[in-house]
């Protein structure tokens, strides 16, 4: 990074080119109401998987166009419906294996936590740890997936913030930004914390995210 351009520059770079979170890019209206906490399991769920994350978005986007928002429906699909809405979002690699997750994990779902995930929230009294550990109990939930949400849900549920996990720290290294949660919250407001928390895992997975920023702000790459 260029000795000109500061943190606070390089971080302004990454939200204005790449500043959106998985979850409006899957078009889910996040919210601390069931509907939307639950639509973002299923693509933590999705996400958590080894393809890429368009296409983990994409197939989020499709089954809940299919109608499938909710544990409920979810669950009352049929195997068969869930893999055609996974395929319709290029998710072929694992649509039948995550038909069946998804349904095994909405049952989980509506039989722990009555289909509400604030329950989970309310039973870990907001420990963040506790959290994680609860959710990597759902099927298909991984410490992956459970950082995953725990990162986008930050913007409704405040008590997590600053959420910024290991992945969001390899892309602030790929930026020459510092790599621990409190450093990095100091250079947005806590509103951008999750978008920005997004913007750096997108840096982290895809070089040209970084190229991007470097542009913007005219910094050199790295010798």
């Amino acid at each position: 990074m260029s000795a000109t351009v500061t943190r606070r520059e390089t971080a302004r770079a990454l939200l204005d080119t790449h500043g959106q979170t998985y979850a409006a890019q899957a078009g889910i209206r996040l919210r601390d109401t069931p509907q939307p906490l639950y639509q973002l399991l299923v693509l933590a769920c999705l996400l958590s998987a080894r393809i890429r994350a368009s296409v983990a978005v994409d197939a989020a986007h499709e089954l809940f166009e299919a109608d499938l928002r909710t544990p409920r429906r979810m669950q009352d699909a049929t195997w068969q419906r869930r893999v055609d809405a996974l395929g319709a979002g290029h998710y072929r690699r694992y649509d039948e294996s995550t038909s069946t997750t998804l349904g095994k994990g909405a049952a989980f779902v509506r039989e722990r936590y009555g289909g509400d995930l604030r329950r989970l929230r309310e039973e870990a009294a907001g420990d963040p740890g506790r959290m994680r550990d609860l959710l990597q109990e759902l099927p298909g939930i991984g410490p992956a997936g459970a950082d995953i949400f725990l990162r986008e849900v930050q913007g409704v549920w405040p008590e997590l913030e600053p959420y910024l996990d290991g992945k969001a720290a390899q892309g602030a290294r790929r930026l020459g930004l510092p790599t621990s949660a409190g450093e990095l919250a100091k250079l947005v407001t806590a509103p951008e914390l999750a978008v920005f928390a997004a913007a750096l895992v997108r840096a982290a997975l895809d070089r040209s995210v970084v190229d991007d920023v470097r542009k913007r702000t005219g910094a050199a790459a790295p010798a």
